[in-house]
């Protein structure tokens, strides 16, 4: 089947060998231009990868912020690996090339929005770091807005909502803090991705697939993260529940079920102190359709 106007569909292959195993892993991108002027374009970005397999290398032909809707993967870029999930934001630019890992098979969902260099240099104290940052529940929802405004009437769509989504992502970006405790980043990324398949896991089950005390791990997630683990799982639930919602799904209870909460009141809370409105509100906001 044909890509749909306006999309873009790239079907890579890729052949991957370890010791004697080989094995094919197909890679299907998905690209839809929603909206593109004035220096910027508003991408929505479908794709899945085979399990265990990282992707061809990629290099960038302009600045992007690109914020991670759905999903968990890797990206290699400038030597920094970084686990994505929802709650991620990264940036790409022009010439420096990326690599995407995904531990499980399936499909991820991102926004991405391209800018010419006068729009986003500017902004720029430093290089864009090739880490990832969190994106707080305000960024999340209002690039979500901005997604459905480009989905729905895409003429609305202006350069000055565009930057000021973008340069309050880079600002946080310049004020960001790596830990050096590189033992501690990976059990952590390894939780994030873990609780990204199964919000359910709880927290003993998680200390034991990485080996540590519970209370160890938490406290060393809270200062990597600065949420507990409790938090970091709603907030992964809450923002499944927002994309679910700009799809046009009509059924709380379903959504809920399907999403581990205990109900649908139990969801409507959770989403409400997230995203400061309950899902009836936000999903004739965030719609992605007519």
């Amino acid at each position: 089947m044909a890509p749909r106007p306006r999309e873009r569909l790239k079907i890579l292959a890729r052949l991957a060998s370890s010791g004697r195993k080989k094995a094919y892993a197909l890679r299907v991108l998905v690209q839809q231009r929603l909206t593109e002027c004035d220096g910027f374009a508003v991408v929505d970005v479908r794709g899945g990868l085979g399990a265990g397999v990282w992707s061809p290398p990629e290099t960038p032909a302009s600045y992007g912020v690109v914020f991670v809707r759905s999903g968990c993967f890797r990206r290699l870029s400038d030597g920094v690996e970084a686990v994505l999930d929802p709650t991620s934001v990264y940036f790409e630019a022009p010439g420096r090339e990326q690599r995407l890992f995904h531990a499980q098979a399936g499909a991820d969902r991102r926004t991405a929005i391209e800018l010419a260099p006068a729009l986003l240099e500017p902004l720029l104290s430093t290089a864009l770091p090739a880490a990832a940052v969190t994106s707080t529940p305000f960024v999340d929802l209002e690039h979500r807005r901005l997604l459905a405004l480009a989905h729905r009437t895409p003429a609305q769509v202006d350069v000055e909502q565009v930057m000021t989504l973008v340069s309050s992502v880079v600002a946080q970006a310049s004020s960001a803090r790596r830990t050096a405790d590189s033992v501690r980043r990976r059990a952590v990324d390894t939780v994030r991705e873990l609780l990204t398949a199964d919000p359910r896991l709880g927290l003993l089950a998680l200390a034991r697939q990485v080996a540590l005390s519970p209370y160890h791990l938490s406290r060393i997630f809270a200062a990597e993260t600065g949420q507990t683990i409790s938090n970091y799982r709603n907030c992964l639930r809450a923002r499944a529940a927002l994309e679910r919602l700009g799809e046009g799904e009509r059924s709380l209870a379903r959504m809920a079920a399907d999403l581990g909460f205990a109900d649908h009141a139990h969801l409507t809370r959770v989403v409400r102190r997230e995203a400061g409105a309950p899902p009836s509100t936000l999903r004739e906001l965030l719609r992605f359709g007519a």
